[in-house]
Formats: structure tokens, C-alpha cells, sequence
């Protein structure tokens, strides 16, 4: 078995010697780099090209998240993991548009790594719990206040399983394959239940799936 490769950016070398230490806890994988900043991030994974990128989202010189930007340009097969302090939607919402699908709290990221490794490794997004807890929290919330209805009741079957297909990473061939539809028909359910949800990308819609529990 080829271990997967694995940069780990963090300014901090404490955190860096950590994360090693954990990851080589498993033999599927290797740490083949470390960066203390931002711009040392984009550097060495152009030089190394790393399957997986362990990310701090606060670094000095350039944030992680302008680096995943600028090395998923280069490098749209690496995947990214990021590890962060911040709890809030705000910065779930920015990691995800800038083509990140695993976002770990740091104080959990010991418990959840592994299990956010082998979700990427599949195709599939990751959370820590306690964002998870906490988006539902908000959308239940928000529901109560406003008055609103849930509408997710308003999509049919079929876009119930479009929607949670694609939250889960599937692109429109994947889907059309598993439910047995054409890519033409897997078009017109996601602009439909986009539609119907109020939702105008594919990170908003990640997001909603969260809230929804459709995804962990």
C-alpha cells in the first residue's frame, strides 16, 4: 500500500511536532513536509505535491486560506484539511468556498483527524462535532425566530437524494450513475431544489446538508 503524502502547515512548531506524531501513529500515511507560514505552504506543496494538506487557517505572511486558493489553482487533486479556532458560519462559509472540504476546531482535532482523513479519502466532507451541533443550533434557531417553515420539506424525493449526493462530493456524472438518471436529469433536479432552498453555490448547499444532518 502507497502511504498518502501529507504536508502539514502550521506557524507554530509545537502544533506541527504534534500532528506528526499523530499521523505517523498509522503507516497509510506519510509526512513528507512541514511550512511555518502561508507562502512556505504554496511553495513546498508546489514542490512536493502532497496528497493531503494538514492547514492552519491563521499563519503568518498569508492565511491558510488564501494558500489553499492559491495551491488548489495549481494542484485541484490535493486535498485540504483545516485547522482552526473559529467555530463561526463566517469562516466554515469562506473554507469551503475556497475548495476546502474538512474544517477541524483544533481542540478536537486530535479526536477527529483520522476519521476526517478517511472521509476526504472517499470523496466526502468533514466537520468537527461541535461545528455540526453548532450550525443546526443556529438554522433551528433562525427557523423559530423569523417564523419561517423548513424547506426542506418543499423538495421532492429525488431532489432530497440529488441534494445530499452532492453535498456529499458527488459530481453531476457520479449522481446520474448512482440514481440511474442522465446528467441532463441531475441538472434539472440540483437547479431545482437550489431553487426551492434559496441557495446559489455548492458550498451554501454543504452547508445546509450540515444543518440538516444529511452529512456529518
Amino acid at each position: 500500500m502507497i502511504p498518502q503524502r501529507i504536508l502539514i502547515a502550521d506557524d507554530h512548531a509545537i502544533v506541527r511536532r504534534g500532528l506528526r506524531l499523530i499521523l505517523e501513529q498509522k503507516p497509510q500515511y506519510e509526512v513528507v513536509a512541514e511550512a511555518a507560514d502561508g507562502r512556505i505552504a504554496v511553495q513546498t506543496a508546489l514542490e512536493v505535491k502532497p496528497d493531503i494538506i494538514v492547514m492552519d487557517i491563521a499563519m503568518h505572511n498569508l492565511n491558510g486560506l488564501d494558500a489553499t486558493v492559491q495551491i488548489l489553482e495549481k494542484l485541484p487533486e490535493t486535498k485540504i484539511i483545516i485547522l482552526s479556532m473559529y467555530s463561526e458560519e463566517e469562516y466554515l462559509l469562506r473554507a469551503l468556498r475556497a475548495g476546502v472540504r474538512a474544517y477541524l476546531l483544533k481542540d478536537s482535532a486530535e479526536a477527529d483527524l483520522f476519521r476526517a482523513l478517511e472521509a476526504i479519502e472517499q470523496g466526502k466532507p468533514f466537520f468537527s462535532p461541535d461545528i455540526s451541533e453548532m450550525l443546526v443550533a443556529d438554522y433551528m434557531r433562525a427557523l423559530k425566530e423569523k417564523g419561517l417553515t423548513d424547506t426542506y420539506d418543499l423538495l421532492s424525493p429525488r431532489e432530497k437524494e440529488v441534494l445530499q449526493l452532492i453535498a456529499e462530493g458527488k459530481t453531476n456524472k457520479e449522481v446520474a450513475t448512482i440514481l440511474d438518471i442522465s446528467p441532463h436529469t441531475v441538472d434539472t433536479h440540483r437547479a431545482n431544489l437550489m431553487q426551492k432552498l434559496g441557495i446559489n453555490n455548492v458550498a451554501d448547499l454543504i452547508l445546509y446538508a450540515v444543518r440538516k444532518k444529511l452529512i456529518r
